[in-house]
């Protein structure tokens, strides 16, 4: 039930999509005796776009998120496993596809190769609410680690989970991590607070090693405009929905603190 809603819910609070459903709202408006208040509804949701579009808000919002866990450095060993977590692959066509977050894979081939000896367990089912797709995130994982190189005897495939906390829950199910095992986590920055508050609730401790920033980590993030709309609307959708997701996992009781830290 909480995934269902999360995704319902999600879909009319998106800063994104509530901007651009109340602009179409006050058009209709605009043709009634609602004009005059229309025309504010229209000013207030014309404003919010421009300022998630092409103003600094989208880096401020997700700045903090993604400078809550540090790197590290990528050859410290001993590693037991690496977890992936979804969001970046899929199958179209019979081929892989990746997206905006392929850094989630690319890192895990990276570590991989630097860990002979490590497990790599990638977590990802179908995370569409009204998906009818026979194939999973696992699948296209499937298809990119191996064709990467990676020895199939390593890997691990999670196909049924699809949100954070199913990703933590059922990972730990496929591997039972043992006192002592060091466990690499890897996901987008933005996302590791989430991530790590649900891994530690589950009982799997797991050190975060996040990747693909949006930020630059510079000064500069506070003040960059983007020329670019469509990328700062992204950014700021995915920002707004991770400080969304913080209040509501813990409120759900999926994690133990509201901004899960080092």
């Amino acid at each position: 039930m909480f995934f269902i809603l999360s995704k319902l819910v999600w879909f009319l609070l998106s800063p994104v999509n509530l901007a651009i459903l109340l602009g179409g709202f006050s058009a209709l408006l605009a043709f009634t005796r609602f004009a005059r208040p229309a025309r504010w509804v229209g000013l207030i949701s014309l404003t919010a776009l421009v300022l998630m579009a092409f103003s600094p808000l989208s880096l401020v919002l997700i700045r903090p998120l993604e400078d809550r866990f540090p790197q590290q450095d990528a050859r410290r060993a001993p590693v037991t496993g690496i977890v992936v977590l979804g969001g970046a692959v899929g199958v179209a066509r019979g081929d892989v596809v990746v997206n905006a977050l392929a850094s989630r894979m690319t890192k895990a081939v990276e570590l991989a190769r630097l860990h002979p000896q490590a497990k790599i367990v990638f977590a990802g089912g179908t995370a569409s609410l009204i998906s009818t797709a026979t194939v999973t995130e696992a699948d296209g994982a499937k298809l990119l680690f191996e064709g990467l190189g990676l020895d199939p005897a390593r890997l691990i495939f999670d196909d049924k989970s699809r949100n954070t906390r199913e990703n933590a829950v059922f990972a730990r199910r496929l591997v039972d991590p043992k006192p002592g095992e060091r466990w690499l986590l890897v996901t987008s920055g933005w996302h590791m607070p989430r991530a790590i508050g649900v891994f530690r609730k589950a009982g799997f401790a797991v050190e975060a090693f996040p990747v693909d920033f949006w930020s630059s980590g510079e000064a500069r993030d506070f003040v960059r405009i983007y020329a670019r709309a469509p990328r700062a609307l992204e950014i700021a959708d995915i920002g707004f929905k991770e400080w969304v997701g913080l209040v509501a996992y813990r409120l759900a009781g999926y994690t133990d603190a509201l901004f899960p830290g080092p």
